[in-house]
Formats: C-alpha cells, sequence, structure tokens
C-alpha cells in the first residue's frame, strides 16, 4: 500500500494533480500561527500542551532508517496511523517536519562527523522541519543555533526532538527568513529546500547576499531534485561529500540513491 501522504511527492517532485492537497506553507512564504505566539520564541515557549499531545499520539521515536542513528526524531512513519489516512485527514499544516530528507540526513551526517565545522560558530538552520541539522550542529559545539521554518507546528516538533536528544533548548524563528535584514552567522545549513525554482531563485540571491556582506559558509544539502540540479546556482557549489542513502530513505525518497552536501562559494 502506498502513503496517501501526496505532499511527500509534490515536495520531491512537484506535480500539477497535487492540488487535492493542502497548500504548502513553505511554496508561499506564509506563516500559520494557531496559538497567537510571537514568531520568534525559545524552545519551550513552543510546547503548547494540546499541540504536544497531538505529535506524541501521531508520531514515532526513531533512530532507524537514517544516516544518524545516533538522533532521536519524531516523525511520521509507516506505523502511524496518518500515514495511511488521506491527506485531508491531517488538520494542520502539511507536514514537511515529520519527514527527515535525505538533503538533511546528508548535512547532519557531515556536521556529527566533522564538528570543527561548528564547534564555537554561530549556525542557522534554514527550513529546519524536524531540527536534525540544528540539533546536530549543538552536538557538534556550536556555540549559537537557530533553526527557522515558517511553520509553527515544526517548532514543537523540533522542541520535542531537542529533549529526546537531551539538548538544551535553542530558539525556534517562524518567519520567512527571506524577508527579514540579514544577520550576521559563521554558518548557514539548508537541505531539501531547492525543490521550486522561485524558491530556488530567491534562496540563492539571499544567499548570495550573506556571503558576501558577512563572508557567511553555506552548506547545501540535496539528493538531487532537478529543481536544483538544473539550477544556476551549480556553476557556485564545491561537493564536499556525497551519501549512499539508506534502504528506508532510498523507498520513501522515489529511489532516491545518494544525498550530497555542498559548499556554496559565489
Amino acid at each position: 500500500m502506498a502513503s496517501s501522504l501526496g505532499w511527500r511527492a509534490c515536495a520531491l517532485f512537484p506535480m500539477n494533480h497535487c492540488g487535492v492537497f493542502l497548500k504548502a506553507v513553505r511554496s508561499n512564504g506564509l506563516s500559520l500561527f494557531p496559538w497567537g505566539h510571537s514568531p520568534w520564541r525559545g524552545t519551550r515557549s513552543f510546547l503548547d500542551p494540546e499541540m504536544k499531545a497531538f505529535l506524541e499520539e501521531n508520531t514515532e521515536v526513531t533512530t532507524s532508517g537514517s544516516l544518524t542513528p545516533e538522533i532521536q526524531l519524531r516523525l511520521l512513519t509507516p506505523r502511524c496511523k496518518f500515514w495511511w489516512q488521506k491527506a485531508d485527514l491531517w488538520p494542520y499544516s502539511e507536514p514537511y517536519w515529520a519527514i527527515y530528507w535525505p538533503g538533511g540526513q546528508a548535512l547532519s551526517r557531515y556536521l556529527l562527523d566533522n564538528p570543527g565545522v561548528v564547534g564555537g560558530k554561530s549556525v542557522l538552520d534554514i527550513g529546519s522541519g524536524c531540527g536534525a541539522a540544528a540539533i546536530a550542529a549543538k552536538m557538534s559545539g556550536a556555540s549559537r543555533v537557530l533553526a527557522n521554518d515558517i511553520d509553527p507546528i515544526a517548532g514543537v516538533a523540533i522542541t520535542l526532538n531537542c529533549e529526546l536528544n537531551q539538548l538544551d533548548p535553542f530558539p525556534i524563528l517562524t518567519k520567512n527568513i527571506l524577508d527579514l535584514e540579514q544577520d550576521n552567522w559563521d554558518l548557514i545549513v539548508l537541505g531539501d529546500m531547492f525543490y521550486k525554482e522561485d524558491l530556488a531563485d530567491s534562496l540563492h540571491q539571499w544567499l548570495k547576499n550573506c556571503f558576501w556582506t558577512h563572508r557567511t559558509r553555506v552548506l547545501i544539502g540535496d539528493p538531487g531534485r532537478p529543481q536544483f540540479s538544473g539550477h544556476s546556482i551549480q556553476h557556485q557549489l564545491h561537493k564536499v561529500v556525497e551519501y549512499s542513502l539508506p534502504e528506508p530513505t532510498r523507498k520513501e525518497n522515489n529511489g532516491l540513491t545518494t544525498s550530497t552536501v555542498w559548499d556554496f562559494q559565489p
């Protein structure tokens, strides 16, 4: 039986016939604030009791099937009821945070294996999702971490995942960071964000500005989506490392077999 969560296929290879599913919040840059919170909060403030209970009931804590078995994450798995139910039964915005995407896996693996990349440095994780790359940066000694995802429910998930990994909380920003004034970061990481052409163009320009304004290093994780491999940013990338994806990740991602970390050098 195939998963009914059609937004997963849309994010991997967007198709016109995916309109039956909820509109992706990441695709339009809108934020949803169902609890009336400020978009910039410490981790603890995301633990809305009702949402926390909902996520704990409808996700599974797992360490298997990814490149980073040392990181525990709450994810949607085939053992969760919403994996099989129709997508429109999910009561919130599409749960992109509930899948450990292959670009994020590669970034997280690289940061765990190379703590010198983040040790003592400030790190911004854009499109943080489940928070794995931010968690990996914190585990590897980053002095300052900010997780950014426009979906506030991702903030709850990141909070729970921090707790699973016995980490002190780090701040979470639930605004479209591309619309904000650029801050000075030692390192920006982003995985699986080049899945729409217009978003890819906006990211490319924003990252160039960060590089030239603050000399910020940028690492990008991607498994070879056409919106990334065919984008002009390819002329400004240096391959850092390529990982072979575990079989469960391959099956969940339409047979993609590898994921690569790129160093952006405009």
